[in-house]
């Protein structure tokens, strides 16, 4: 009986936390981010039926949901979930002003192939 209600309280935390990240996003700081990822781990590891659901998200939305496993893993991986989400945003840009494929390219000292003349 302990047992439970101390889950139900861990459920509630991340809740509240997962809300503050929620909020969080819509402000111009990105460190409340954190807390989405804090609350979610806290209710992935006491809820059984938010487990079952976020295996069945990962199941029918495996490009959204990949970068929340890569973050919930311990060691979490921040930078390279985050440099993949800035290659997947320069997509939306036209070609010409895309510059992080080349930047990478350039510090790890691979051949530059010049982009294909406009006619």
């Amino acid at each position: 009986m302990v047992e439970r209600a101390v889950r139900i309280i861990w459920i509630v935390i991340g809740l509240v936390l997962m809300l503050v990240g929620l909020v969080g996003m819509f402000l111009p700081t990105h460190l409340l981010g954190v807390f989405m990822v804090l609350g979610l781990m806290l209710v992935l590891r006491n809820s059984r039926s938010a487990r079952k659901r976020f295996v069945r998200m990962q199941r029918r939305y495996p490009r959204y949901v990949y970068p929340l496993r890569r973050l919930l893993k311990t060691p979490p991986q921040v930078w390279p979930v985050m440099w993949h989400e800035l290659l997947r945003a320069e997509r939306i840009l036209p070609h010409r002003y895309r510059r992080l494929r080349r930047w990478r390219r350039r510090l790890r000292g691979e051949r530059i192939e010049p982009a294909p003349a406009a006619r």
